[in-house]
This record gives C-alpha cells, structure tokens and sequence, in this order.
C-alpha cells in the first residue's frame, strides 16, 4: 500500500489568502490596543500592539512585511494574557505562511534547524517497530533520543510494563517547518506519518515531547495523544534514591494551556519528594525559553529577552522542565534538567551531575538508539521513513 500521496495529503491544506484576511480582520476589530500582551513580549513593544501591526499590514513594505511575523516567538503568552480573548500567534503563523507561500519566507540563517529535521524524517535516522495488535506506540521525538538516549530505552522498558504491545517510533513531527509557515511540507510530511500510523492499527500516540504534542494534539484528528508524564504519574516510579529540596518548574509553552500534563509534571515531582515553588510566570503563563519559532536564528536579542526573565525568575534555583528543547537553551543561563534525569539519576539531576550529550554526539546515540529498536524491539511492522514532500523553486533551497 502506499501512504499519503502528494496529492492525496496536500490537497486540503492550501495556504489562502482568505484566511489570513479574515484573521488581520478579527484581531483588528477584537484587540483593544490595551498594554498586557505588549508588557511581556519584546517583539510586541518593538512592532505595537496586535491591532496596530494587523491595520498596517498591507501598507507595511513588502519586506518588511514578510520579515516581521518570523521575529515572533509564537509562544502563545499574548493570547493568555488577553482580555478578550485575541489570538495574536494565530495572525504571525499565517504572516509566516503567506511570507513563504511568496518566495519571501526564506532565511539562510534558518539552515541550521531545517537540516536537523531533515535528518529526523530521513531513512537514516527513522525507524518504526510496531508489534502485533498494538494500538499504541511511543514517539519520543527528535532531542531527546540525542541528548539522553539511555534514557529513551529506559522510559520505553517502563511504559513497555504498562502497555505491553508498545510500539516505538523515532521520527520527526516535523514541527521546525510548521512553525516557519511551510504548510504544504508539514502537511504533506506529518500527514503521511498520521496515514501510515492509522492504517497500521494505531490509535494513541504517547509523545515526551511538549512540540510532538501539540503536533499531534491540533493535526492528529483520529489519533489521541498523550504526554509520557501523565501515563508515569499514575504509576508507581523506579525504584530511585530518596530525594529532598525545593525546585522550581518551566512549563513549555507548546503546552501552556495543557492543564492535565502541566499538574502531571507536579504530580511526578512531589511523589520523589520535593517542594515546588512556582514561579511568576507558570502554568499558562509560561514564557518561551527562547527557541520558539527559530527567532533566535534572526533576532538573538528577542530570544535573550525570555531567557533573561526566566534567569530572573529563576534566582540561581534549579528549573524541572519536561522538554529537552527547553533544558538545552535555557541551561546556559540558568541550572535546570529534564525531568528524566530527575527520575532516573535523582542525585546527579539535583546536583547538576546529569550527563546530557551536545551535537555532534546526538546524531550519533539517534542511530544507537535505532540500531538498539531493531535488535530488540520485535514487530509485526517496521520501516525507515522514505517518503519525502515534493518541492519546487524557492522552497527546494535548503533541501
């Protein structure tokens, strides 16, 4: 059988013009043009308000137009401080889109993040292991197989006693390119992924990654999804050493309206035995840790600026996240660890002993971690991932 075509896959998700009209329409009549969303976020108190960039939009200079929307962070704080409820994130994601669509929405600088999900998707570095009458499988997304692939062999033993059909999938959600307005890619690349995992017999994801989720989460349709963490706070945890002390916790902000996996996290942290202090900025109002959207590939300053009020925050405490994304860019400003080194090295998470791998290191434990599925996951259907999106002109430049 042959999954997702590219006719079949991208037909229902053309970029339209209309959409991003009726979007500039609504935050233009809807936003206020009151401060709260300009007093926590530098991209809006460098541009103006939602409704100011909105009714100026289509007499900004063209390239200024395009190049703006990829200076946002995407991170959602605007729309969780609004008080009438304007979704900002949603106007700069199809800005991004239109920009691209237009052949302008193409940076050299963004190369870096585009080869890496390049290799995510590829054949190389893919591997699906899916047992007989499973239902379920374990998609542990692309940084933390590389930064703590131990550790991903150890989660999936565990989950593995939980649900005993467990599948494992090392693939790419290939969120890099939703977040920088290539809509056709993305929905060409995760809906062949989705289609290939239905008709397999698949029917719930459990992911460990924040940005997997929200994935899976909004473009998944028949296939639930869930967090590692809230399947493991229901379950007794390995047996660790006892630990004590305060710690502080960074909510990503891909899941910052996810109640249930942010009180999971909390749930996990408190059975090892520690106090949470919450910071002013949590739950679902978390700041970025400065990797959203890429902007710190373009506007370095506009990422240093959440990094900065995390490190404020934070006080020289250490930070518990769930994304291994957020541990790496926030570790150079502050102590923090993923909470899979909290689990399963206790001792050297707290005392920052945890040994986390850096590129190029990574790419080197992802195909470990692949060699080790393939000689010891035993599956009714495996594969390495050779389907790729069809690309044409600008968009063929970074391929």
């Amino acid at each position: 059988m042959t999954y997702g075509t590219q006719t079949e896959i991208t037909q229902k998700a053309v970029w339209s013009q209309g959409d991003l009209t009726q979007q500039i329409r609504t935050v233009s009549k809807t936003c206020i043009d009151c401060p709260l969303c300009r007093n926590e976020c530098a991209f809006l108190q460098k541009y103006g308000s939602p409704k100011f960039i909105a009714d100026g939009y289509v007499r900004m200079d063209p390239v200024h137009r395009h190049e703006i929307a990829f200076e946002c962070s995407l991170c959602g704080l605007c729309n969780a401080v609004c008080p009438v409820g304007v979704h900002p994130e949603k106007l700069f994601l199809l800005m991004r889109q239109a920009a691209y669509k237009q052949g302008a929405g193409v940076f050299s600088k963004h190369a870096r993040i585009l080869n890496y999900e390049k290799r995510g998707f590829s054949r190389r570095y893919t591997w699906y292991a899916i047992p007989n009458h499973c239902d379920t499988i374990f998609f542990p997304g692309c940084t933390l197989p590389g930064t703590r692939p131990k550790m991903v062999k150890q989660l999936y033993s565990q989950l593995k006693e939980i649900v005993p059909n467990l599948g494992l999938v090392l693939d790419c959600c290939t969120n890099p390119s939703h977040d920088l307005g290539r809509e056709h890619f993305f929905q060409a690349m995760f809906g062949e992924l989705k289609t290939f995992l239905m008709d397999s017999g698949v029917r719930t994801v459990l992911v460990a990654c924040p940005s997997c989720y929200k994935m899976f989460h909004q473009y998944g349709q028949n296939l639930s999804v869930r967090t590692v963490y809230e399947v493991l706070s229901d379950e007794p945890l390995p047996a660790a050493v006892s630990v004590s002390g305060s710690v502080l916790i960074h909510d990503p902000c891909a899941i910052r309206f996810e109640f249930d996996v942010q009180q999971a996290t909390r749930k996990l942290i408190r059975s090892m035995g520690l106090t949470i202090v919450e910071m002013p900025h949590s739950g679902e109002k978390t700041v970025c840790c400065g990797e959203g959207g890429s902007v710190g590939m373009l506007s370095p300053d506009l990422a240093d600026h959440w990094r900065d009020i995390r490190k404020k925050e934070a006080g020289g405490q250490r930070l518990i996240t769930i994304c291994a994304g957020c541990a790496g860019s926030l570790d150079a400003v502050t102590p923090i660890s993923h909470i899979l080194d909290l689990i399963f090295e206790p001792d050297k998470a707290l005392s920052g002993k945890s040994r986390v791998s850096c590129a190029p290191i990574t790419y080197w434990n992802r195909l470990w971690l692949k060699r080790w599925a393939k000689q010891n996951i035993g599956s009714f259907i495996t594969r390495e991932r050779m389907f790729r999106a069809e690309f044409s002109g600008e968009e063929n430049r970074y391929q």
